[in-house]
């Protein structure tokens, strides 16, 4: 992922939790009300807090994202105990400039056109706020659980926090 965020502040702590997570799941909601969540490679987060995916513009989130564009992205980082929910506000387009910068070989996977294939769109997600859970070394978060456990005192599990746009 392109991390383009201010050197500061909660969208540069953003993308230091997710930066090296490539895949979120963008959940929206369907037509019959049900939450729908589908998984989309996060090319970049940009300085104005907008994160950025390629989609096919015949997809059925397309459309879902038409009748209502509040979403949410989940991110998850087992390995590392490491959990991010993204609250916000998509919008497409078909910017040739964006497709130009985020554009890979990879891409073809999915537009066999390449670049001009008319199926692609850039899908953009506004960062309202987001939620984030970072539990760390495992070890560690054992034995805060075991210490928890057989005291009073509750364990230290992690960190948990919340940030803004």
């Amino acid at each position: 992922m392109k991390n383009d965020a201010p050197n500061q502040g909660d969208l540069r702590k953003l993308g230091e939790l997710i930066d090296d997570i490539e895949v979120a799941m963008l959940t929206t909601r369907a037509a019959d009300n049900s939450l729908v969540s589908r998984p989309l490679e996060t090319l970049k987060l940009d300085a104005n807090g907008e994160l950025i995916f390629f989609t096919a513009a015949n997809s059925h989130k397309v459309a879902e994202l038409t009748d209502d564009h509040e979403v949410n992205l989940a991110y998850a980082h087992p390995g590392e105990h490491r959990y991010v929910s993204v609250r916000g506000r998509a919008r497409m387009d078909r910017d040739a400039d964006t497709i130009n910068e985020l554009w890979s070989p990879a891409q073809k996977v999915f537009f066999p056109d390449g670049k001009d294939d008319p199926n692609l769109m850039v899908l953009r997600v506004q960062v309202r706020d987001a939620s984030y859970w970072e539990a760390g070394n495992f070890v560690e978060r054992a034995l805060d659980l075991a210490r928890g456990m057989i005291s009073d005192a509750p364990g230290d599990i992690g960190e948990h926090g919340h940030l803004e746009d």
